[in-house]
Protein backbone atom coordinates (compact mmCIF):
# COMPACT_ATOMS: atom_id res chain seq x y z
CA UNK A 1 0.00 0.00 0.00
CA UNK A 2 1.34 3.42 -0.97
CA UNK A 3 1.18 6.14 1.70
CA UNK A 4 2.61 8.82 -0.59
CA UNK A 5 4.46 8.97 -3.90
CA UNK A 6 7.61 7.31 -2.50
CA UNK A 7 6.61 5.72 0.80
CA UNK A 8 4.86 2.42 1.45
CA UNK A 9 3.06 1.01 4.46
CA UNK A 10 5.59 -1.83 4.58
CA UNK A 11 8.45 0.66 4.89
CA UNK A 12 6.75 2.49 7.77
CA UNK A 13 5.89 -0.71 9.69
CA UNK A 14 9.08 -2.74 9.18
CA UNK A 15 10.67 -3.88 12.43
CA UNK A 16 13.40 -6.46 12.95
CA UNK A 17 12.47 -6.62 16.64
CA UNK A 18 8.84 -7.42 15.80
CA UNK A 19 9.95 -10.12 13.36
CA UNK A 20 12.42 -11.68 15.82
CA UNK A 21 9.93 -11.68 18.71
CA UNK A 22 6.82 -12.57 16.69
CA UNK A 23 5.08 -9.31 17.57
CA UNK A 24 2.31 -8.04 15.33
CA UNK A 25 3.04 -4.56 14.04
CA UNK A 26 -0.13 -4.13 11.98
CA UNK A 27 -1.62 -0.63 12.26
CA UNK A 28 -5.34 0.08 12.41
CA UNK A 29 -7.10 2.06 9.67
CA UNK A 30 -6.81 5.19 11.84
CA UNK A 31 -3.07 4.62 12.26
CA UNK A 32 -2.70 4.15 8.49
CA UNK A 33 -4.46 7.47 7.89
CA UNK A 34 -2.04 9.12 10.35
CA UNK A 35 0.91 7.53 8.52
CA UNK A 36 -0.41 8.91 5.21
CA UNK A 37 -0.57 12.40 6.72
CA UNK A 38 2.98 12.06 8.06
CA UNK A 39 4.27 10.87 4.70
CA UNK A 40 2.47 13.46 2.57
CA UNK A 41 3.11 16.45 4.83
CA UNK A 42 6.63 15.68 6.06
CA UNK A 43 8.53 12.66 4.73
CA UNK A 44 7.68 13.11 1.04
CA UNK A 45 8.71 16.77 1.19
CA UNK A 46 12.03 15.77 2.77
CA UNK A 47 12.57 13.16 0.05
CA UNK A 48 11.78 15.71 -2.66
CA UNK A 49 14.43 18.04 -1.21
CA UNK A 50 17.18 15.61 -0.13
CA UNK A 51 16.63 12.31 -1.93
CA UNK A 52 16.36 8.92 -0.25
CA UNK A 53 14.95 8.95 3.28
CA UNK A 54 15.99 5.91 5.30
CA UNK A 55 13.31 5.08 7.88
CA UNK A 56 14.66 3.33 10.97
CA UNK A 57 11.36 3.37 12.86
CA UNK A 58 7.83 4.35 11.89
CA UNK A 59 4.65 2.82 13.29
CA UNK A 60 5.13 0.73 16.45
CA UNK A 61 2.31 -1.31 17.94
CA UNK A 62 1.89 -0.99 21.73
CA UNK A 63 3.45 -4.47 22.13
CA UNK A 64 6.45 -3.45 20.02
CA UNK A 65 6.82 -0.22 22.02
CA UNK A 66 6.95 -2.29 25.20
CA UNK A 67 9.46 -4.72 23.68
CA UNK A 68 11.91 -1.94 22.83
CA UNK A 69 11.44 0.00 26.07
CA UNK A 70 9.36 2.80 24.56
CA UNK A 71 6.04 4.10 25.87
CA UNK A 72 2.81 2.77 24.36
CA UNK A 73 1.64 6.41 24.34
CA UNK A 74 4.43 7.34 21.91
CA UNK A 75 3.39 9.10 18.71
CA UNK A 76 4.97 6.11 16.93
CA UNK A 77 2.12 3.99 18.37
CA UNK A 78 -0.39 6.40 16.82
CA UNK A 79 1.22 6.31 13.38
CA UNK A 80 2.20 9.96 13.75
CA UNK A 81 6.01 9.69 13.98
CA UNK A 82 9.08 8.36 12.22
CA UNK A 83 12.81 8.21 12.91
CA UNK A 84 15.04 8.55 9.85
CA UNK A 85 18.18 9.82 8.17
CA UNK A 86 19.06 11.03 4.70
CA UNK A 87 22.44 9.49 3.88
CA UNK A 88 25.00 12.06 2.85
CA UNK A 89 23.14 14.87 4.65
CA UNK A 90 24.33 16.17 8.02
CA UNK A 91 21.53 15.49 10.51
CA UNK A 92 21.81 19.02 11.96
CA UNK A 93 21.38 20.48 8.46
CA UNK A 94 18.39 18.20 7.89
CA UNK A 95 16.87 19.16 11.26
CA UNK A 96 17.31 22.88 10.50
CA UNK A 97 15.67 22.51 7.07
CA UNK A 98 12.69 20.66 8.57
CA UNK A 99 12.13 23.24 11.29
CA UNK A 100 12.35 26.15 8.83
CA UNK A 101 10.29 24.65 5.98
CA UNK A 102 7.73 22.13 7.20
CA UNK A 103 4.69 21.88 9.42
CA UNK A 104 5.32 19.34 12.22
CA UNK A 105 4.35 18.50 15.77
CA UNK A 106 7.78 17.54 17.13
CA UNK A 107 11.21 17.56 15.55
CA UNK A 108 13.90 15.94 17.67
CA UNK A 109 17.60 15.85 16.81
CA UNK A 110 18.45 12.58 18.54
CA UNK A 111 21.96 11.73 19.77
CA UNK A 112 23.73 14.07 17.36
CA UNK A 113 27.39 14.60 18.34
CA UNK A 114 28.47 17.08 15.70
CA UNK A 115 29.57 14.34 13.33
CA UNK A 116 27.55 14.55 10.12
CA UNK A 117 26.30 10.95 10.28
CA UNK A 118 25.69 10.78 14.04
CA UNK A 119 22.23 10.31 15.47
CA UNK A 120 18.99 10.60 13.58
CA UNK A 121 15.87 12.75 13.24
CA UNK A 122 12.53 12.04 14.90
CA UNK A 123 9.61 13.94 13.41
CA UNK A 124 5.90 13.74 14.13
CA UNK A 125 2.84 15.21 12.48
CA UNK A 126 -0.58 15.65 14.00
CA UNK A 127 -3.55 16.49 11.80
CA UNK A 128 -4.70 19.08 14.31
CA UNK A 129 -2.73 21.49 16.46
CA UNK A 130 0.92 20.84 15.57
CA UNK A 131 3.07 22.27 18.37
CA UNK A 132 6.24 22.88 16.30
CA UNK A 133 8.26 21.66 19.30
CA UNK A 134 12.01 21.42 18.64
CA UNK A 135 14.16 19.27 20.92
CA UNK A 136 17.46 17.48 21.09
CA UNK A 137 17.96 14.14 22.80
CA UNK A 138 21.22 13.17 24.47
CA UNK A 139 22.49 11.01 27.32
CA UNK A 140 23.70 12.58 30.57
CA UNK A 141 26.62 11.33 32.67
CA UNK A 142 24.34 8.62 34.16
CA UNK A 143 23.33 7.43 30.65
CA UNK A 144 19.81 8.81 31.15
CA UNK A 145 18.14 10.21 28.04
CA UNK A 146 17.52 13.93 28.33
CA UNK A 147 15.26 15.96 26.02
CA UNK A 148 16.12 19.66 25.87
CA UNK A 149 14.47 22.48 23.97
CA UNK A 150 16.40 23.89 21.02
Amino acid sequence: MKLSQNFSLRELTASQTAERKGISNQPSDEHIENLKLLCVNVLQKIRNEFGIVSISSGYRSPALCEAIGSKSTSQHALGQAADFECYGVDNRELFNWITMNLEFDQAILEFYTGEADSGWIHVSFNEDNNRRETLRAYRDENNKVIYAQI
